[in-house]
């Protein structure tokens, strides 16, 4: 392969230095202001470096901002220079970091002070209003883009398009499943310009490999329960280890080690049994449920996970997912809010004839903007 000038003019530098041939790799340069209208997406797995990337260009922008006129000229197109950078971060992600000032670009392992130059948001909306407060900002740092509605792509594109704004994704672009994390995360990928891709170690004790993906477990007993495919897409908790079934625990970790029990069952028995409650026929949906929350040996999923687990030592640790409570909810959940085979009507029926927690449903649907009120009692009769 035929190298670029750039590797060429590196090579020829480190051999008058009397250093031998090596393979010579890109550099890590400092941010380029010069550019306008790039949207950049910093993606990777969780503890991969995607919001210390943004503090490192916070850094680099204080840097070029004592330069000089010139340079100025250089990085600012219509008023709005480059070298003027914003951090916006999810208002659901408010918490995330309670030990740090209100004004900290924070991450693991430390943080930038932004000022008056970092605000929290809920919406597209609300980035509208800030970018229009702030003519005179260049370059913008959207925190975990993909929590958003899909609008903000929009809205960014059009604001880079226009105004030559420069736009900064540090997010997850897929979940916990592997998956797109979402339509936004599909609209990201489909209009950014540039795409840094991060890894991390696999978090696995036993491991060292590179690492993709971001894994979801509970920890229960002091035992790794993996997440359940069907687990809710968003939880919302705050940044630190959790014990219990409330809030899960992530990690990154590689493929042999990114433990997701669930997966079939999901879509050869769960997703059926809800497709079959959509279309009237709603006691196998009960059934399970019920066998799931008061008999979970008898439940259909119990008997996937053994067949599929409980005979291979390296895969066992997936059967540690049945420990975590409230997976009826959970199931019922997926059904209702990512699959739209259960109507309110059905859910609140079902939360009372089983008696479902309504306490951690309502805060789950919450937080996946399907919000119910689950508190009293609802209904008598029985499907």
């Amino acid at each position: 392969m035929q190298k670029n000038q750039n590797s060429i003019d590196t090579d020829n530098f480190l051999k008058s230095l009397g250093l031998p041939s090596v393979r010579v790799h890109h550099s890590f340069n400092h941010f380029d202001f010069t550019r306008p209208s790039r949207r950049i997406l910093v993606i990777g797995p969780m503890g991969s470096g995607k919001t210390e990337f943004s503090a490192g260009v916070w850094r680099d922008s204080k840097v070029a901002m004592g330069k000089s006129e010139r340079i100025k000229n250089s990085t600012t197109t219509m008023g709005a220079d480059r070298r003027e950078v914003f951090f916006i971060r999810s208002i659901l992600d408010a918490g995330r970091f309670p030990d740090y000032p209100e004004d900290a670009l924070a991450y693991r392992g430390g943080y930038e002070r932004c000022g008056d130059n970092i605000a929290h948001i809920k919406d597209s909306f609300e980035l509208e209003k800030i970018i229009s407060e702030h003519p005179e900002t260049g370059t913008w740092i959207i925190d975990e883009a993909s929590f958003y509605d899909e609008r903000l792509v929009y809205v960014m594109r059009n604001e880079s398009r226009k105004r030559g704004l420069l736009f900064i994704f540090p997010t997850l672009i897929l979940n916990f499943r592997r998956d797109i994390f979402n339509s936004t995360a599909s609209l990201l990928l489909e209009t950014a310009t540039d795409v840094f891709p991060l890894t991390a170690y696999c978090e696995h004790p036993d491991c060292i490999d590179d690492s993709f993906y971001t894994y979801r477990y509970y920890q229960i007993d002091g035992l790794e329960c993996p997440a359940l495919y069907f687990d809710p897409l968003i939880v919302i908790g705050g940044d630190r280890q959790k014990k219990g079934s409330v809030e899960p625990n992530y990690c990154t970790r590689c493929d042999r080690h990114h433990y997701l029990p669930g997966k079939e069952y999901t879509y050869f028995t769960l997703k059926p049994l809800g497709e079959e409650a959509s279309k009237g026929n709603i006691m196998p949906l009960k059934d399970e449920l019920q066998a799931i929350k008061n008999s979970m040996e008898q439940s259909q999923l119990f008997h996937h996970l053994h067949n599929r687990y409980a005979h291979d030592p390296e895969q066992k640790i997936n059967l540690n997912a049945l420990k975590v409570k409230f997976i009826a909810e959970k199931a019922l959940i997926y059904l209702f809010v990512e699959q739209n085979l259960v109507t309110e009507e059905l859910l609140l029926s079902l939360v009372e004839n089983l008696d479902l927690d309504r306490h951690y449903m309502e805060k789950t649907l919450l937080d996946n903007k399907r919000p119910v009120k689950l508190a009293q009692k609802m209904f008598t009769g029985i499907y």
